[in-house]
């Protein structure tokens, strides 16, 4: 017996079948719901509660609970968190459960481990290295893709354990700041994608919640963090968030506003904020993940020492240097990440579109060359920037100057703070933010000295001369429980001998017009030596150390009878003062300023040649005038 076949029913039969095993899948597994109908008892107690997002529109998926029972109790039961289900103790089973390639990247990223946070407090307190030390510790990969194991930093037995776990691991994604004015934040993934307000409390239309402290301020998901959330973190020493929007913060009186007063604007800590020219980038409207990508802010995967490691961009990237162009790669693949990441900007890419490359061949999701041009696109508001390419301009080709980084010349200020004298009182107690626990031992600061102009030079980790200014200068005192003091302001010892040891900070404030070039040339400050007289071939340095009066403490170098010498150092790798070779050539291009003013200038194109200087012309106009 013969059987007719319908080939197009059998397709629909097919079809059929595959929709009816999506959507089981779809009921069963976990995940980012549109919300099912027991999940609506939730909004008989919370009836104005924002929704996540449009994905995000169920509460069960990433809270938990039991929203088939009745009353809060055992509605509540079994919630992750309960209020914040991304904290680490739980985002495996909440954000973890469909955003899995996200949530390990941010499980490595440094705002996680602060593994160069905790280590640079090791070198500047304890003048070593030790262990390797995170936040929470466990296995994980270093750059190379080797298996890496690091210890926890509660088992970091030493001054600097307690110095990071009482006072620096507040900014520490791992735990919430619920304490800080200006500078509240949650935990774990919400910590940026639920960003708080300055009191920590709900603001939004849901009254079960309002006024609520421990609470983001809306409960809208922010799929793109404004500059806002970054400066609730990076306020501090670097201060890169504010000297970015153009503020400047100091502890109280110590911001050189008009009669002393305050500032007008209050920062964490009871810091006052006053208004600074702000970066050109801020100025034109980028926001902080205009510039910085994804893998900058939430890690690739790889657990790297230093921040300055996991960020993957550079000013180059957009605007060349002076003998390259910025590269770029055509998007060619449907599944290109660059596609991805840049569905929630207002203007998603499109296949075809040709990105340019961060500083590590990665593409950026924003920034494209199109029409002979560079364009950004901010990721928030859509609106396009063409980026200026300065690659062949004589002022970037300037022999001499391939070692310099572009905010050696481009910064307007680079924030510096001199003679940080922190105690830790053994008879006070203070709170351990990492075990949650109060123990004896609390720890005040303050600070000699602060100042935004001139800045130093040195080179920094990557071998390029860059500000370095010196951060965490730290002078330690400890008291014992009965009050005597055994350390009174103690500098950790590098090398065999005690010296101040720093870790640097770099400039986040630049324009478009540059420092002019006898700043740096004819200027010592700009080249370490801080503010000094010149008294021969010597220089006297006058904002003096206490503990040494020959080591001043706005710089790093000094010189005593034409020889240069270093008495400070930088934690980074790679990282140190010039030395006398790199100073006297700086210091010979000011013979030529006063008539090779300009960088258009030939004689700028090559070498410096100080024997060209022995010709007649030459020895007649550095004679000097004659009476």
């Amino acid at each position: 017996m013969l059987l007719s076949i319908d080939p197009y029913r059998i397709d629909r039969v097919c079809r059929a079948a595959a929709l009816f095993f999506i959507v089981c899948c779809w009921l069963v597994l976990p995940g980012c719901s549109s919300g099912s109908q027991p999940e609506e008892s939730c909004r008989g107690c919370h009836q104005g509660l924002e929704h996540a997002s449009a994905s995000h529109a169920g509460c069960v998926s990433c809270h938990g609970g039991d929203p088939k029972t009745g009353g809060k109790r055992a509605a509540h039961a079994g919630m992750r968190g309960p209020a914040n289900p991304s904290a680490p103790a739980t985002w495996d089973d909440s954000c973890g459960s469909c955003h899995r390639y996200q949530l390990e990247r941010v499980k490595s990223t440094i705002m996680q481990t602060n593994a160069g946070m905790i280590r640079n407090i090791q070198l500047t307190w304890e003048g070593e290295d030790g262990h390797r030390y995170t936040a929470q510790g466990g296995p994980g990969f270093d750059p190379q893709g080797r298996p890496l194991e690091t210890e926890p930093v509660e088992h970091l037995d030493n001054l600097s354990g307690e110095l990071y776990r009482k006072f620096c691991s507040r900014c520490h994604i791992g735990g919430s700041n619920a304490e800080s004015y200006a500078a509240a934040h949650a935990a774990g993934c919400a910590a940026c994608h639920f960003p708080w307000n300055d009191s920590a409390t709900y603001a939004g239309a849901d009254k079960a919640l309002q006024g609520r402290a421990g609470h983001s301020a809306s409960h809208a998901l922010s799929p793109l963090p404004g500059t806002r959330v970054c400066s609730r973190c990076h306020n501090r020493s670097g201060r890169i968030a504010y000297s970015y929007q153009g503020l400047y913060d100091g502890n109280n009186g110590l911001v050189p506003t008009s009669g002393g007063e305050a500032g007008p604007l209050m920062g964490s800590g009871a810091r006052n904020l006053t208004r600074i020219t702000a970066d050109v980038h801020f100025a034109a409207g980028l926001e902080c993940i205009d510039c910085h990508t994804s893998r900058d802010v939430m890690g690739d995967g790889y657990q790297y020492r230093n921040m300055y490691q996991q960020t993957e961009v550079a000013c180059q990237d957009c605007h060349g240097s002076g003998s390259r162009v910025p590269r770029f790669r055509e998007i060619t693949r449907e599944n290109d990440e660059t596609l991805r990441e840049s569905r929630s900007y207002k203007h998603p890419l499109t296949s075809g579109m040709r990105m340019i490359q961060t500083a590590r061949g990665h593409s950026y999701a924003n920034v494209y060359y199109q029409n002979g041009a560079v364009w950004l696109q901010e990721k928030r508001s859509g609106r396009l920037h063409r980026c200026k390419v300065i690659t062949g301009t004589p002022e970037h080709t300037i022999a001499g100057h391939g070692r310099l980084e572009c905010y050696s010349c481009h910064s307007h200020t680079s924030v510096q703070c001199y003679g940080c004298h922190t105690r830790y009182d053994k008879g006070r107690p203070g709170m351990d933010f990492i075990t949650g626990e109060e123990t004896p031992g609390a720890f005040s600061e303050s600070e000699d000295y602060r100042m935004l102009y001139p800045f130093p030079l040195a080179l920094n980790q990557r071998g390029r001369i860059s500000p370095v200014t010196p951060g965490c200068q730290t002078f330690i005192s400890v008291a014992e429980e009965d009050g005597s003091i055994s350390k009174a302001e103690y500098v950790s010892k590098f090398k065999g001998s005690q010296q101040l040891r720093f870790a640097p900070f770099y400039s986040h404030n630049s324009g478009t017009k540059a420092i002019s070039c006898t700043e740096c040339h004819g200027n010592p400050r700009f080249l370490g030596f801080g503010q000094g007289v010149v008294e021969g071939n010597s220089i006297k340095g006058t904002l003096l150390c206490e503990k040494s009066d020959s080591k001043p403490l706005d710089g790093f170098l000094k010189l005593e009878r034409g020889k240069v010498s270093a008495y400070s150092a930088i934690t980074r790798e790679n990282a140190r003062p010039l030395n006398g070779a790199e100073v006297k050539r700086a210091l010979s291009v000011n013979l030529c300023l006063p008539c090779h003013d300009t960088p258009r200038d030939p004689i700028y194109r090559k070498g410096i040649d100080l024997r060209a200087l022995d010709d007649s012309r030459h020895r007649r106009l550095l004679s000097g005038p004659r009476y």
